[in-house]
């Protein structure tokens, strides 16, 4: 029988660390775009422009970070003085790009977010992020342990992301609207983050080395970056869980894209929430029974790969739905798809644990820090391009902020970026998940 190293507590209060970190990153892919749009004034094309500089600079910290991670030996361990001191930094940064002053000059505006946003991104979710993923591979070395951390840790999140959509424009508006209602709202949200984070950081302890089975510990101290690189680059596997991580936070910033077509489209801004509870409910319901599947299933590979195949037929469906002008279908196939999408979300920290698991027996190194620097590098490159795009899309599109009714091209538009572009990138996604076979490739190399 397989040792178990968590109790339930653990596994909740390193799950809550989520929080934190969606908070941030719902309040950013939902609402930075129509915040700097309609309330700061700015140009969504520019925008989208400083987002993809933004992004091309900061993913090159991804694997900094994870190499650093790797290198750090500290009482506290590797990985978690890096997840509690990251945080600050975020809180400080998070508020400073809702907080940008509307009588400064354009140039001032967009050099104060690109500035704010770059530090957001590149350094402290950075740094914080990786460090949180990490835990998953050195506070537990059961494989179903892993599972239930990731099941737990995006239920947090999926809940955290459908609350923050659901009561983000009524909090603005309660707090008075404007640029000081959303300065507040990031305030608030911030120190619910600190919170969480540090209390997450409490609630787990990382596993000495010798139990790791890094005999080889010292000597990763030696490692170079370019040496990490290499290392990564022999590693297919982790190529592929890069390609779906990317993928999969480019879908959920063109999804997220959603405030305009319910403003524009169905005519009501407040179906958001709407939509959010039909997504995140789902979700939320599959993570729970993710742990059992993978367990029944005898593995992640099947699960996900039929999961993503759900998806895609159901993405497919709402696109008909939406064409023919049904908001009840749209809801009912979006609630399909987010099922279909779950197990993948519960089991995607313990299947780069499996993958970290692939280059120990390949290349006996072990570089963990650094193998999840994937998850920060998806959501910067996907989630880049994702805002990015959307952005020079509407500015190409006519989009005109404030417009009670936008033209012919911007609604076509919408309807591309909202039904196409996600149904799309979950079809590429399944496609990498039929190759990503490393549990079998695993099993071989050890017997």
């Amino acid at each position: 029988m397989e040792k178990t190293y968590l109790k339930w507590y653990n596994k909740a209060g390193y799950g809550s660390g989520d929080i934190a970190g969606n908070v941030i990153y719902a309040l950013l892919s939902s609402f930075v775009m129509i915040y700097l749009t309609d309330t700061v004034g700015m140009n969504a094309g520019i925008v989208g422009t400083l987002m993809l500089a933004s992004k091309a600079f900061d993913g090159v910290t991804d694997i900094f970070f994870g190499s650093m991670i790797d290198k750090t030996h500290t009482r506290m361990g590797k990985a978690r003085p890096w997840m509690l001191w990251g945080f600050f930094g975020c809180a400080v940064t998070l508020v400073a790009v809702f907080a940008i002053p509307v009588n400064l000059g354009d140039t001032a505006k967009y050099a104060w977010f690109f500035i704010t946003y770059t530090l957001l991104n590149a350094v402290f979710y950075t740094a914080n992020n990786i460090a949180y993923s990490a835990l998953t591979a050195l506070i537990t070395k059961n494989q179903s342990e892993r599972v239930q951390m990731g099941s737990i840790r995006f239920m947090f999140a999926f809940g955290t992301s459908m609350l923050i959509q659901a009561i983000t424009v009524q909090v603005v508006q309660a707090l008075g609207g404007g640029a000081a209602g959303w300065r507040t709202t990031a305030i608030i949200y911030a120190l619910i983050g600190l919170v969480s984070n540090t209390l997450s950081v409490m609630s787990v302890r990382e596993l000495p080395p010798e139990e790791l089975g890094e005999a080889e510990d010292a000597a990763a101290e030696k490692y170079r970056l370019s040496e990490t690189v290499r290392i990564l680059a022999k590693n297919k596997y982790y190529l592929l869980i890069c390609g779906v991580y990317i993928l999969s936070q480019f879908y959920t910033a063109t999804l997220n894209m959603g405030i305009y077509f319910m403003t524009y489209i169905l005519g009501d801004a407040n179906l958001l929430s709407t939509f959010s509870l039909a997504i995140n409910i789902p979700l939320i319901t599959g993570l729970i029974l993710t742990p059992m599947l993978v367990k029944k299933l005898n593995g992640m590979y099947k699960l996900n790969l039929a999961g993503y195949a759900l998806a895609t037929l159901a993405r497919a469906l709402v696109m008909v739905s939406a064409y023919m002008g049904s908001v009840p279908m749209m809801l009912l196939f979006s609630g399909v798809a987010a099922i279909g999408m779950s197990p993948l979300q519960g089991d995607l920290n313990a299947l780069i644990a499996t993958c970290s698991e692939y280059t120990y027996l390949t290349q006996h190194k072990r570089i963990d820090g650094t193998m999840y620097s994937c998850t920060s590098l998806g959501v910067k490159i996907g989630g880049g391009i994702g805002v990015a795009l959307a952005g020079w899309l509407l500015e190409a599109s006519g989009y005109v902020a404030k417009m009670p009714v936008q033209s012919d091209s911007c609604i076509k538009m919408l309807y591309f970026m909202y039904l196409w572009l996600p149904m799309i990138m979950n079809l590429i996604i399944t496609f990498l998940l039929s190759r990503l076979k490393v549990e079998q490739a695993n099993a071989k190399l050890t017997q």
